[in-house]
């Protein structure tokens, strides 16, 4: 008897270690339901998700007050920083130090996808450091962190160009995150486990989705998929991410999948439910 209350309140232990911070983004930009911040709110209350990740900086308050109406967290904001060298400007600043003020003490990510000039160019990397270091400096204020995005043809391409970056910045509140999908298109190597052991002292997000190991197209189709679907062992993954003692939040990307999006949230979170609890293997 004894050693079967040891098993379960392992097993327990095994789960809870697994219920990361899990939410979704990118969620309304195909949602055939066109629902607005406070349906969303409603629906991913319903379905058991944590909150959401907010896509760029315009109707953020509208944003936050949704999710507190609900009950929910704003974990990330994803911003767009142009390195061009004739852009006008990196980013909005202003629109910057608003957000900061809106989300203060809330310890929301900024998520930043550098673009304009060619993938990994290191060539870039004095003038982005001094970007990043000055933006982290002011969302320091407001107990913010900033993250570096990998994202296929962006600058800021892979995860090892996002930890080359983020050590040279070297701030507290600057980190990385890990995207699956932009890692299935850019990566030849499937071998996520040296990345990740890298990766580990910056690491502070990681976003997850269904997907294909291998896909010869060059669209999202397979890369981007309802959790639960396609040929990537999940399982194992995430299972990697706790050994190597990742405690962040993991968000669900849901770009490009299309309908109801109802739908495709509830599936997904059944999965993850599934991964926590140790009873799937996909």
């Amino acid at each position: 008897m004894k050693r079967v209350l040891l098993g379960l309140l392992l097993a327990a232990g095994v789960a809870a270690r697994a219920a990361a911070p899990f939410f979704p983004f990118c969620i309304d930009w195909h949602d055939a339901k066109k629902r607005g911040f406070a349906e969303q709110a409603t629906m991913l209350k319903e379905l058991g998700y944590d909150g959401v990740g907010h896509i760029f900086l315009p109707k953020l308050a509208e944003r936050i007050a949704s999710l507190d109406a609900a009950g929910l967290k704003l974990y990330q904001i994803t911003m767009q920083v142009n390195l061009a060298p004739t852009a006008k400007a990196p980013y909005d600043e202003q629109q910057f130090k608003e957000a900061l003020a809106l989300v203060k003490g809330r310890h929301v990510q900024f998520l930043l996808l550098m673009h304009g000039q060619k993938p990994s160019d290191t060539a870039v990397d004095a003038r982005a450091v001094a970007l990043v270091r000055g933006m982290a400096d002011r969302a320091r204020d407001a107990g913010s962190q900033v993250l570096l995005y990998p994202h296929v043809g962006d600058w800021i391409e892979r995860l090892e160009d996002a930890c080359r970056v983020a050590d040279q910045v070297d701030r507290p509140n600057v980190g990385v995150m890990f995207n699956l999908c932009h890692w299935l298109r850019v990566s030849k190597d499937r071998d996520y486990q040296p990345l990740l052991t890298q990766a580990m002292p910056r690491l502070r997000a990681v976003s997850i989705n269904g997907a294909d190991e291998f896909d010869s197209q060059p669209g999202w189709a397979h890369y981007i998929q309802p959790l639960g679907r396609g040929s990537f062992d999940m399982f194992t993954f995430l299972k990697t991410l706790r050994q190597l003692g990742y405690t962040g939040p993991i968000g669900l990307q849901c770009y490009g999948i299309t309908g109801d999006v109802r739908d495709p949230l509830a599936e997904s979170i059944s999965a993850w439910h599934s991964y926590a609890g140790g009873t799937s293997s996909k």
